[in-house]
């Protein structure tokens, strides 16, 4: 049995559409991905004159508050010529819109193709280069009429990611999200913990006779383990340590860390310690998930 605690607010979603366009090979599908991981409803490579539809749809089956993103490109032919007044019917509707253009120079998207080992689907008989110019004349209009353009050329699927983040997501989904993970070493460390600590070393309230069918979250067996000198100090310096593996992450674009403290049954002491460390990261600022993984167990 695990027990789960969210200790930050949700956040209702707003009513958005973004549209994704830009050169092949600027970062469409990875800017998609970015919105996709955030819980964006994302659909890849479709006609313009169907955006306004799908979307309609989408908000009759979830409501009108959904976040709703499509990556439109050359490849849907023809079609792809009304983008432009698509936009403009959108732009009159009740929703949010904002249309996103990605560009490179031409040497990096020169060496992207050539790394990929792909051709540019405008090229035809001709090289990439010649492609790549052909792309970025026929999209012209649509970089003037963007809301957002983004250069990626200095930049790495990270940094991408991170700045489509930064742009479309919630304060919430900006953050690194820490989960504090207790568990009882003689079921096994978890497989998804990032880091493991051991606190076996704390005086084990099983063998007080009051504390033995209470749990690390009940105040008697909290204070009993917490006042230990040896688990005080280890408290302070996990939170001390932890910091900079924490800013770390969060500068490497990761957004999920789990930070497992352990025990022997996974009851008492790693509940207690999990949920100091778990409410000291919080006041600092941190969205904090805390699960006990064993209580119940026992």
């Amino acid at each position: 049995m695990t027990e789960e605690r969210v200790l930050t607010p949700t956040t209702d979603t707003r009513g958005d559409v973004v549209i994704i366009t830009g050169l092949a090979g600027a970062g469409r599908e990875t800017a998609a991905h970015a919105l996709e991981d955030m819980g964006w409803y994302v659909v890849y490579n479709i006609a313009p004159q169907l955006i306004g539809t799908l979307y309609e749809l989408r908000a009759t089956a979830v409501g009108r508050a959904n976040r709703f993103a499509v990556v439109v490109d050359p490849r849907s032919g023809p079609f792809f010529n009304e983008l432009s007044d698509v936009v403009a019917d959108l732009r009159k509707a009740d929703l949010r819109l904002r249309l996103v253009f990605l560009t490179a120079d031409e040497s990096t998207l020169v060496r992207r193709f050539d790394s990929v080992r792909r051709p540019h689907p405008l090229q035809g008989d001709e090289g990439v280069l010649e492609g790549i110019r052909r792309e970025r004349e026929m999209l012209a209009p649509y970089r003037r009429m963007a809301d957002l353009v983004i250069d990626t050329s200095p930049l790495n699927v990270h940094q991408l990611t991170m700045k489509m983040r930064t742009v479309f997501g919630t304060s919430e989904e900006q953050q690194l999200t820490v989960t504090m993970l207790s568990f009882g070493f003689k079921y096994g460390i978890p497989l998804e913990a990032d880091h493991v600590s051991d606190v076996r070393f704390i005086p084990n309230p099983y063998w007080v006779p009051d504390l033995r069918p209470k749990r690390g979250t009940d105040p008697e067996v909290a204070d009993f383990v917490l006042q230990d000198a040896n688990a005080q100090e280890f408290v302070d310096r996990y939170l001390e340590m932890i910091q900079p593996v924490l800013r770390g992450y969060t500068a490497e674009n990761k957004h999920f860390t789990t930070l497992s403290i352990g025990c022997t049954g996974g009851k008492h002491r790693s509940v207690a310690v999990s949920e100091k460390i778990g409410e000291e990261l919080r006041r600092r600022g941190h969205a904090v998930r805390i699960r006990h993984r064993d209580l119940g167990r026992e």
